[in-house]
């Protein structure tokens, strides 16, 4: 894995390598293998590079082609490189390297920007074609791999990271504070748009391309839409397939020259990737889980532990009690935004632990999206029985559950019901949205000022179309997959894993498998309240059905204890502090009275607090100094 940057003058003006450079340090971390930067008049790009496939220099990045005309900065893995580089020596080209990178100048030499059609993976990457002043970026097609950038009339800037891109001097540092309630709702911000103003991201499965100064923004894939219900389907006409394909897709994200592995946490999804590893692998696979100590509904070791003992793994198990005092603002330093997903916690430690014995970990990133396994969206099935009930019943169950506290265990059951009653009194949507969200619409209310307060809800309004036939379980897939899933859950995947430089793979995201799972009928998915059904029996005789039919368990971290206990002082410290106040955001008596009813008990904000101390560390690292340097 590696990370890329670049400047484009537009008008024609010789790039300074020195901003180049200097970009392209704060990337280290993305790759501490080999670093370099090609100048080529009005375009410069650089790389840091993980160095996964041809260690020799003949792989060094940038790379290019042998008459110079081409230059690539790269940033990923092309899994089906082996078929590529067959196809492409049996036409006559002759290969210089091992490195899949120069299968892709090969592909766009012959292609042009329909080379993307041809690549089977996770990257961005950046092309400058000289002779044609082009330049092309590229993102994959669900989105693993980041990439950001800043025009004006006078330049684009791009980077993996937005930390690179504020080395240089035209690029602003001003907060997009009209986008502070979409940020506070959802935990993050979507793309196209950052919670820098005036910087974007570049969508999953489009390439930006700048001809002769003319910038065009266009989609190579598209995703599938998902199939809705059929009651004729059966099981039998999708397995076989599923299980070729699931297959397949572990076994090409095996390539590679230096030693991998596995995170297992014992839930279906990176169970099934280890099982499927073991097929495929030398000797025993090797896998790392995670966990913690002082509160044990977090932990999930034990079973891990019970999936590495039957699938006879090499395990490495990690317990651990984070300093999140020390690790807050680490991980908002290598998100460059406020990001409210406290998960990024345990990824960044398992990363961490596990880049001390391998280089690669598989994941099993992807499995709720494709097979519908978060209980969200058995609870938007749930809600239409709710809302059945006696509207008498539900006033009473919700004013029971208004009454009692709540507690920080990972299923506290009193939030959890608050939460759906809640969200069941609303339209299917909304509904959904409300169980996802961070802050509700009172909430930001009474946080916020008046001239700030205007509700994102009609950011994913548009995502639903009332005319869709479809039920609403292939609906929210089609929309977790354009939203959650790039948004928060692949940014926190790449950020985590690669702050130590790991590199983390996906099978369950590999696109040929994301099409064949979009085809699959919804009622094979969730079935009767069961979620991921068909994956289930997929499974059969690789795992136990102890595992397969585990309760699914979320990746997270106490932070609800941890603000009620050792972090309480530390939460009021950094949120009520003058300095934090007086940016003119919150309103100083709802902070406080939210930090109250954590510490009572009558609430659990466990996530809320967080989301705010992002926020706020976010300010501290980026806002406030001269120059962003990192904690």
């Amino acid at each position: 894995m590696c990370g890329i940057c670049g400047i484009l003058n537009l008008d024609g003006s010789p790039v300074d390598g020195d901003i180049l450079n200097a970009m392209n340090a704060t990337l280290v971390h993305r790759g501490p293998d080999q670093g370099a930067a090609v100048l080529k008049g009005a375009c410069g790009l650089a790389n840091r590079r993980l160095a996964i496939l041809d260690l020799s220099p003949s792989g060094a990045l940038p790379m290019q082609s042998s008459d110079g005309a081409i230059t690539l900065a790269y940033n990923g893995e092309v899994y089906n490189y082996p078929a590529l580089k067959h196809t492409l020596e049996t036409q006559g080209y002759i290969f210089r390297s091992g490195s899949d990178a120069e299968a892709v100048i090969a592909l766009y030499k012959q292609h042009g920007p329909g080379f993307l059609d041809h690549l089977r993976g996770m990257f961005a990457l950046a092309i400058w074609d000289a002779p044609n002043h082009t330049l092309v970026l590229a993102r994959d097609r669900l989105g693993q791999k980041p990439l950001y950038y800043y025009h004006d009339d006078r330049r684009l800037i791009f980077a993996s990271e937005i930390k690179a891109l504020l080395q240089h001097p035209d690029v602003p540092r001003q907060p997009a504070r009209e986008r502070v309630p979409l940020l506070l709702a959802y935990g993050y911000v979507p793309a196209p748009f950052t919670f820098f103003d005036g910087i974007h991201m570049l969508l999953p499965g489009h390439a930006l391309v700048v001809c002769d100064g003319t910038l065009t923004t266009q989609a190579y894939w598209t995703p599938p839409a998902f199939a809705g219900a059929s009651p004729s389907a059966r099981i039998e006409d999708y397995l076989d397939e599923l299980r070729v394909m699931l297959d397949e897709a572990v076994r090409l994200r095996l390539l590679s020259d230096v030693p991998l592995g596995a995170f297992l946490s014992g839930g279906l999804d990176s169970s099934l990737i280890a099982a499927y590893m073991a097929r495929h692998t030398t000797g025993r696979v090797k896998t790392f889980a995670i966990g913690f100590t002082g509160e044990e509904s977090f932990d999930e070791t034990p079973h891990a532990r019970r999936v590495a003992e039957v699938l006879d793994t090499e395990h490495h198990e990690f317990i651990v009690e984070p300093d999140a005092i020390d690790l807050l603002p680490m991980l908002v330093w290598h998100h460059d935004q406020p990001f409210a997903d406290s998960s990024a916690v345990p990824t960044y430690l398992v990363s961490k632990l596990t880049r001390e014995h391998v280089t690669v970990a598989l994941t099993g990133d992807g499995g709720d999206e494709m097979f519908a396994g978060y209980e969200r969206m058995a609870a938007a099935t749930l809600a239409g029985h709710y809302r059945r009930l006696p509207g008498v019943l539900r006033s009473g169950i919700q004013a029971v559950l208004n009454r009692l506290p709540e507690a920080t265990s990972y299923r506290g059951v009193v939030q959890r019901g608050r939460r759906f009653v809640q969200g069941a009194a609303l339209p299917p949507a909304e509904a959904y949205f409300s169980w996802v969200r961070v802050f509700d619409d009172a909430l930001i209310t009474s946080l916020l000022s008046d001239e700030q307060t205007h509700f994102p809800t009609a950011q994913f309004a548009g995502l639903f179309d009332p005319a869709d036939r479809r039920d609403f379980t292939a609906q929210l897939l089609d929309v977790n997959l354009i939203t959650y899933l790039p948004d928060d859950l692949l940014i926190k995947a790449d950020r985590a894993s690669m702050a130590p430089s790991l590199e983390a793979r996906a099978p369950f995201l590999d696109h040929k498998l994301v099409e064949l799972a979009a085809r699959i009928p919804s009622n094979l998915k969730l079935k009767n309240g069961v979620t991921k059904h068909i994956l289930k029996e997929a499974a059969a005789g690789l795992l136990p059905d102890d595992i397969i039919h585990r309760k699914k368990h979320g990746f997270g971290v106490p932070v609800g204890r941890w603000f009620r206990e050792s972090l309480e002082t530390y939460a009021r410290d950094i949120l009520l502090d003058p300095h934090t106040l007086a940016r003119g955001y919150f309103d100083e008596a709802a902070l406080r009275r939210l930090l109250d009813e954590h510490t009572s008990g009558q609430r659990n904000h466990g996530h809320r607090i967080w989301t705010l101390l992002t926020f706020e560390w976010w300010h501290r690292l980026f806002i406030d100094p001269a120059v962003p340097t990192g904690p």
